[in-house]
């Protein structure tokens, strides 16, 4: 099959498309692309005249061909005494009168709405119900901030906020009501204003009568909503058409709102899904991930119920009310498949084996880990002690960009290696370059590139074009360029080693440290910061900030839990530093340029390698910084 995918890219991917739902068959022409910088505009498209639509091909043709009884979301609340499910035919009511409420709202095909829902059932009601009126749902993950929110809202201007009062986390109660109305007037501000905000009563987090409340723009969900009629017209749309925005974090402090199209999206996901995990219609499967990144788009919402799959869907968190969680879980609704990050495999494994151990998780067949490289000790545990030693583990490489896995194992295809993503899937053809761009061949070390594109790649960036090239296809003209660094052993196998660019992988969540620096220089009493990702032994990359205070300010601890909350509050909690280190001055070029190679050695107390520092404007900075190490 992967032979074929690549030999022959137009027949592959149409004989997979011929398996889905279309209203009208695509043209002559399976797919055009130019990726080549030097060659013109970048332009991709995959069964351009095509016309379907995504919802319809998760949940009416689910039910057409007999599974309306199936199970298509098992809900597992933040207490483990509540919970729900909703079969395909309900879920399609649901969303049916969902779509009709939007409708009713003004919402057309092409209009943005924005969610901020924590990990209910209402969340992939929404982004289905935005996708069968051709509506462009982009999701903001219900632990960013208000600024961060406002930021999302201006940049895309919906026409209206789908969110809940509140959500209880483990033992914390979260007011997203309240960052939302934070947000709604911070981009009231600015110019753009929001008319309806559709807010779901959480009831297990906050009453109705403790919500604030905006008249005339808020409107409860349940008021609303179940007074609509149970189906709902679809509204066709091409296979080019946006699906979906979803901003994520770059190298410069803006979040980039990537854009993913319908058609392509739709057979990407479903085809991963399905071989990546090898499903079958009697597997129940639990993605840990939350609906606000990628993976929950791809990996909770669309693959698997493009497969008629029976999902899980859970609010809480996966450690309260203890590190059993999880495999309470498994073992309750008989999970299958079961993927989820490294960051909670290693969280899990300090915890002990005994919380896995006094489960019997036997149901388990397939394991997944995602968002960043695991590490082999990571890997054994998870296979040895959770899959006890019979599940293979699915270690995937892929990207918010890339819409789908890249290089994946397939379950029993081959020999795996831990901490290995082992080969590209079908049409995925990864090639390592040096720093000239040149390809490099066999057992080799470099940047990881893609030549070609792939139906679920990105098609643009919102409203930039240019910064879409010139992150991607520019760095090596006639590549998509990763961010990431590779290695190839002598048995062809990938090996990722993380980003190469400005961005820190946190718990296998992107952050960009031009974010972070900008928030501690928010900070009235911080003048300047820099930010450097540092290894982290349970989330992979903990966040490490040298800051420069402003003149006559002395080293406290209340400033710095002050500068961690400025942090908290402008992006969220999840971007809040590990490590405030205090520095006079910073290791600069004599042009002005932060030697952040270096601070990154002394981050990780590595000061034998901290190479030559005679470029730098002021050499001594080095010994003070190393000084207050530990101050």
């Amino acid at each position: 099959m992967y032979k074929w995918s690549i030999e022959d890219p137009a027949g592959f991917w149409s004989g997979i498309a011929s398996q889905f739902y279309w209203k009208e068959k695509w043209g002559k022409q399976v797919f055009s692309e130019n990726i080549d910088v030097t060659k013109g505009d970048v332009k991709i498209e995959w069964f351009k005249g095509g016309i379907t639509n995504i919802c319809y091909n998760c949940l009416d043709r689910n039910v057409e061909i007999g599974n309306g009884g199936k199970i298509a979301i098992y809900w597992e609340g933040n207490e483990s005494n509540i919970d729900g499910s909703l079969t395909y035919s309900e879920l399609l009511q649901k969303v049916c009168q969902l779509a009709n409420y939007l409708k009713d709202a003004g919402i057309k095909k092409g209009d943005a709405v924005v969610i901020y829902l924590p990990m209910l059932m209402e969340l992939p009601i929404a982004m289905l119900a935005c996708a069968r009126i051709g509506a462009i749902h982009s999701v903001v993950f219900a632990g960013f901030s208000a600024e961060s929110l406002a930021q999302r809202i201006m940049d895309c201007k919906p026409k209206a906020v789908i969110t809940c009062n509140a959500v209880k986390r483990g033992p914390k109660v979260l007011h997203l009501k309240d960052i939302v109305d934070a947000a709604l007037s911070q981009s009231a501000e600015n110019g753009i204003s929001i008319d309806v905000c559709l807010t779901y009563e959480n009831q297990s987090a906050m009453m109705r009568g403790d919500t604030k409340w905006h008249q005339g723009r808020d409107i409860w969900w349940q008021d609303v909503v179940p007074k609509y009629p149970m189906t709902c017209e679809v509204e066709w749309v091409d296979a080019e058409d946006p699906l979906f925005l979803l901003y994520t974090s770059g190298s410069t402090g803006k979040p980039k709102g990537v854009l993913h199209t319908t058609g392509g999206y739709m057979l990407y996901t479903a085809t991963t899904f399905k071989y990546a995990f090898d499903y079958k219609p009697s597997d129940v499967y639990w993605c840990t991930a939350d609906c606000g990144w990628i993976t929950g788009h791809s990996y909770i919402t669309y693959g698997p119920m493009l497969n008629g799959a029976t999902v899980v869907v859970f609010e809480g968190a996966p450690t309260y009310p203890d590190a059993g969680r999880c495999w309470d879980i498994v073992d309750k609704y008989k999970v299958t498949l079961f993927y989820t990050a490294p960051t909670l495999i290693r969280s899990l494994m300090r915890a002990g084996d005994e919380y896995v151990t006094r489960y019997s998780r036997k149901s388990l067949r397939v394991l997944g880990s995602v968002g960043e490289p695991i590490n082999p000790s990571a890997w054994r545990w998870f296979f040895n002690v959770v899959g006890d030693s019979r599940c293979p583990i699915s270690d995937t490489w892929w990207q918010t960009e890339t819409g789908g896995f890249m290089i994946t194992p397939l379950p029993g295809g081959w020999p795996q290696k831990p901490g290995s993503a082992t080969f590209p899937f079908f049409g995925v053809q990864p090639a390592i370059v040096d720093e000239k761009g040149v390809e490099l061949q066999g057992e080799c070390s470099g940047y990881l590139c893609l030549k070609h594109s792939w139906p679920g790649v990105f098609r643009t960036l919102y409203g930039d074009h240019e910064r879409y090239e010139t992150t991607y296809f520019k760095p090596f003209p006639g590549y998509y360029f990763s961010g990431d660094g590779c290695s190839r052993d002598k048995d062809g196998y990938y090996w990722l080693t993380g980003r190469v660019d400005d961005v820190i992988n946190v718990s296998g969540h992107r952050i960009g440290t031009a974010e972070v620096e900008s928030a501690l220089v928010s900070h009235p009493q911080c003048s300047e910061a820099a930010v450097v990702g540092v290894e982290h032994e349970v989330k992979g990359q903990g966040i490490y900030a040298f800051v420069t205070l402003a003149d006559g300010v002395p080293y406290s601890e209340e400033l710095r839990k002050s500068l961690i909350l400025t942090v908290r509050k402008q992006i969220g909690a999840f971007a809040a530093p590990d490590k405030i280190h205090w520095a006079p001055g910073l290791p600069k070029t004599r042009s002005g340029k932060i030697m952040r190679r270096i601070l990154r050695k002394i981050a990780s107390k590595q000061l034998d390698e901290l190479g030559d520092i005679s470029t730098l404007a002021d050499p001594s900075v080095i010994d003070q910084l190393i000084t207050l190490t530990d101050c």
